[in-house]
This record gives structure tokens, sequence and C-alpha cells, in this order.
């Protein structure tokens, strides 16, 4: 699906039947988004979840053949569509990284380390084959707003 990471995007507010805003989309648009019925990333009240997301150009296409160069493609994109929700890095509680090749595991901890290290959220490595056999790496997330209830 390398279409679907295209830099432009929109974020469209979903309203209820009550005309309160229900949710909030970050879409790009692609046939993709509109063929699997998906979103780059959605926010239900502070709640803000972004689907797998590979290092893809705004042409859509893979970057590098290196899962490193990949892996920081795909968090500058993550981060991108958590913000235009109004969430950061900071905020993220769960990631989930799909991986072609086990053997790229140090590389993906390391990259993974550097942006999370102080974070610390919930993580979960998955090997997957991916719909484009050049993408080598993705990652997902989940993130809660507002203050702590802790």
């Amino acid at each position: 699906m390398p279409e679907a990471e295209r830099v432009e995007t929109q974020v469209q507010q979903i309203k209820s039947s009550s005309g309160r805003p229900e949710r909030q989309l970050v879409t790009t648009g692609t046939k993709y988004e509109f063929q699997f019925g998906y979103s780059r990333a959605v926010r239900k009240g502070n709640v803000v979840r972004v689907s797998g997301t590979a290092g893809l150009d705004e042409n859509g296409q893979v970057v590098a053949d290196d899962v490193g160069t990949q892996l920081r493609r795909a968090i500058e994109i993550m981060t991108k569509a958590l913000d235009e929700l109004g969430a950061t890095l900071e905020d993220v509680v769960m990631t989930r990284l799909y991986l072609a090749d086990m053997h790229d595991s140090d590389t993906i901890a390391v990259i993974h380390g550097e942006t999370f290290r102080d974070i610390r959220p919930a993580t979960t490595l998955v090997k997957t084959e991916f719909v484009d056999a050049k993408i080598l790496v993705e990652i997902e997330a989940e993130a809660v707003t507002g203050p702590s209830h802790a």
C-alpha cells in the first residue's frame, strides 16, 4: 500500500447525531483508505491511534532499502499524524513494530529506543510479510492525551 503514505493529509471531523464531534480522522485521500476503509490516524476523545506506517516518501515510494532509514521515516510520518490530532510522542502508550526479517531487530531496537527510551510505551514486535516486498518495517501507535489519571 505505498500510496497510503503521501505527505498531504487532511483532518476530518466526524460528528455524532447530536452534532458533537465524535472523532477526528487524519486522511491521505488515497484509494487504499477508501478501499480498505481506514485512516492514517483516528482520535476519539483523548485516545489517538495511528495505523501501521511505513517509511515512504511523498510519492509513496520506499525511502531506502535499509530498515533503519525506513523506520526513521515511518516515525516522522507517525509523529506528524499524532501532532495533527493534538498528541505528541510523550502521549504514546503502545507501539507495535512489524518487521519482515527478525535479523533486523537489533537495528530497530536502537531506533525505537532513541525515540521512546524516556517514554517507555508498551511495545510488541511482530514478524510479518508486507504487501510491498520493499517495505521492511512498519510502526503503529496508540496515544492517550490529557492529564494523567495515575
